[in-house]
């Protein structure tokens, strides 16, 4: 724990919370400023704790479509990291651009996209996900090689990629280059509570951190604060002091508001009719080792002459609680992963959740798939742990052969940027309530953007969509799979002025010159891509921005 005196001298930065955000900042503007002194503050304990406070007090009003906050994130050094997938995915050019069916709340700048680029390589380095482009036409190796004989990009794209981290633990993977740098100083266990009033010129004195297991008040003097504390946190630090925005009339009436995450599921198989051996359907190795997998996209001029909203749809397997499905292996691993004591060690709730769907059905069916497929049924999950579990670039996942040539299809869709969607204070002023619903606009995008691939692929000759549900069902069906909560954005959203959103281009928050918020909440769309690769690369940017003498107040020693 950091030395008490700290809190009777001015710190040069204070970054609230140590998620790969906190940690990127902190890093990256230490190594630019070693005269200059951080302080990192982590609300979780410095050895993890598995229940606490903040969690207790966030009310998920549609636990149907949104996951509950202890399977959204952690506390402690590295925050969701700890159980994070490590699927890296950037930003399309088109998520950028105020589309129709966004109705005119798409507040990014115009040159969001270009000023963020010069930052991605070095998010890569820190995400350890390849050095690669995240397009297969820009590798020689693969730009004539598609995902399927017969297949043709066109209005439907098969070479925008998702590239996968180790997956990068940020709490292990940084403590020692974080205790290294004497210029940081890691602080654990305290909540960020009060923040002073601006002066005039919008500057904010000072942050009260409570410290979580005594109650005692402590007050850090920074030049500058970032808040880091992921969405939900941040969003709640603000609604909860409203005073730095007395530089304005009020608070920004698109604070909290805005909320999206993704849609996702499953809804239909794609029947290919080439040969199955030429199918691209698993994870690739770059050169360097590091996994990628291709998806099909909508293209740019597709989306906008349709109206859509940004979809990406991969290959992957059937559900794995049906055994309708017939593979051992699949069976093996819905059994080990609805194994209460095995199946918390394989993964994380909500990525388990994606798999077993909280179901435990047709346990003699999955037995018999079992048996009738020996030994492969055992091999192929072997060999999957081993190269999942023991190694250290982990395989991301498996999608298994088909020799029929056929895939469920996975998609994973962005949302409007609704107001009704919002994180809002409960009336004691403390507890943070999630209203999260999908719109119809949401929904009806990804029924037609699958319309589009399936006449795409009819066009190309190469294949088609089967669905597994009658059309005038499938709104119902996507309404009842879909649960997100894990990818939050919206609701601190970048814009150009405090009418339209709550931060500016360089994530300061309006009527302030000094409190910065880097969480993907400063998104103000969600596009098809997780959002946090994209939030690595504005960390970067927001530690380089920090570190122009410009961008820092004035040094006062209050000792």
């Amino acid at each position: 724990m950091a030395d008490k005196n700290l809190y009777n001298h001015d710190v040069d930065l204070c970054v609230i919370g140590s998620g790969p955000a906190g940690i990127m900042v902190a890093l990256e503007y230490a190594r630019e400023n070693p005269d200059k002194k951080v302080l990192l503050a982590e609300y979780g304990a410095q050895q993890g704790t598995e229940q606490n406070q903040l969690d207790d007090t966030i009310e998920n009003l549609n636990p149907a479509n949104h996951h509950d906050p202890y399977e959204c994130t952690n506390k402690g050094l590295g925050g969701t990291s700890a159980t994070w997938g490590g699927r890296c995915v950037m930003y399309d050019e088109v998520d950028f651009s105020d589309r129709p069916i966004l109705q005119g709340e798409c507040t990014w700048g115009a040159d969001s996209l270009d000023a963020v680029t010069p930052y991605l390589a070095k998010a890569s380095e820190y995400f350890e996900c390849g050095a690669g482009p995240f397009d297969l036409n820009e590798m020689p190796k693969w730009q004539d090689r598609r995902i399927a004989e017969g297949f043709v990009e066109g209005d439907v794209l098969d070479s925008r990629l998702e590239r996968w981290s180790m997956p990068t633990r940020f709490g292990p993977r940084y403590r020692e280059e974080l205790s290294a740098l004497p210029n940081i100083e890691l602080l654990f266990g305290v909540e960020a509570r009060d923040f002073s009033e601006p002066n005039e010129d919008g500057s904010i004195e000072c942050l009260e951190l409570r410290d979580t297991a005594t109650g005692e008040i402590r007050t850090v003097r920074a030049a500058s604060f970032v808040l880091a504390a992921g969405a939900q946190e941040s969003t709640r630090i603000l609604l909860r002091n409203q005073q730095v925005f007395d530089n304005l009339q009020s608070a920004p009436d698109s604070l909290g508001r805005y909320y999206q995450g993704h849609v996702s599921g499953k809804i239909a198989t794609i029947c290919l009719s080439g040969d199955p051996k030429k199918t691209d359907y698993q994870f690739q190795q770059d050169e360097d080792g590091s996994y990628f997998r291709r998806r099909f996209q909508i293209a740019q001029s597709a989306i906008e002459r349709e109206d859509l909203l940004n979809t990406a749809i991969w290959l992957d397997n059937p559900l794995y609680h049906d055994p309708s499905h017939r593979s051992g292996a699949m069976s093996v691993m819905y059994l080990a992963m609805i194994t209460p004591i095995l199946g918390k060690r394989l993964a994380p709730p909500a990525i388990a959740n994606s798999i077993t769907k909280g179901k435990v059905t047709g346990l003699w069916q999955h037995v018999g798939n079992v048996l009738r497929g020996l030994p492969g049924s055992l091999w192929n999950p072997a060999s999957v742990f081993f190269r999942r579990y023991c190694l250290k670039r982990k395989l991301p996942g498996i999608c298994l052969f088909s020799g029929a040539n056929q895939y469920a299809l996975h998609f994973h869709a962005e949302q409007v940027p609704d107001a009704d969607n919002r994180m809002v204070l409960g009336d004691d002023g403390e507890t943070l309530e999630i209203h999260y619903h999908l719109t119809e606009v949401d929904i009806d995008s990804v029924i037609r953007s699958h319309d589009l691939l399936d006449s795409w692929l009819k066009q190309c000759g190469c294949g088609e969509l089967k669905y597994w549900f009658p059309k005038e069902e499938l709104t119902d069906a996507i309404r009842a799979m879909s649960r997100d909560g894990i990818h939050q954005s919206g609701t601190t959203r970048i814009a150009d002025s405090a009418e339209r959103g709550v931060l500016d281009k360089d994530l300061k928050v309006f009527g302030t010159n000094n409190l910065y918020v880097c969480s993907s909440s400063a998104f103000p769309t969600s596009g098809q891509a997780n959002p946090t690769f994209l939030l690595g690369a504005y960390a970067v940017r927001l530690a380089h921005h920090l570190s122009k003498p410009s961008s820092n107040q004035p040094h006062h020693d209050h000792a």
